[in-house]
């Protein structure tokens, strides 16, 4: 890939402002949530799509340090790896966890991280497009779904 065809690295204060806009509205903890495992984890929007809690919790069923990303997530036959998670998204997802918890049916070893009002999982192209928006609507000239990467 070119250098014209690489996405903006986003500045500190950008990372803030783009969470202060994604509280500030519906949805705002899992929205939140998706851009801190981009920016603070380097997932791609396929990997963010696929990630399920049993990526994230120990034998305990409680959040671990660490996401174990296996080979089916990723990118492909080597792309599973370990991320520690940083404690701005472990707050998320603590938060997160405790509200789907509460839901009828949860299920930790089968349930996707990022779900939608009607799906319990959303698609890599569901991913991007929700990048895509938020930087246009920002106003984030050249910012992308690699953006956090």
């Amino acid at each position: 890939m070119g250098l014209s065809k690489q996405a903006k690295v986003l500045s500190k204060s950008q990372i803030e402002s783009v969470r202060a806009y994604l509280r500030s509205n519906r949805n705002g903890l899992r929205n939140e949530t998706i851009f801190l495992l981009s920016v603070k984890s380097g997932l791609r929007s396929k990997e963010i799509s696929g990630l399920r809690w049993i990526h994230l919790l120990k034998s305990d069923i409680t959040l671990d340090d660490s996401i174990s990303l296996p080979n089916d997530v990723s990118k492909g036959r080597n792309g599973g790896r370990i991320i520690p998670i940083h404690k701005d998204l472990k707050k998320n997802l603590e938060l997160l966890f405790g509200q789907l918890q509460r839901k009828h049916r949860f299920d930790p070893f089968t349930d996707y991280v990022i779900q939608t009002e009607r799906s319990s999982n959303t698609s890599p192209q569901m991913i991007t497009n929700f990048f895509h928006c938020l930087y246009r609507k920002l106003g984030m000239i050249g910012c992308s779904s690699h953006s956090g990467r």
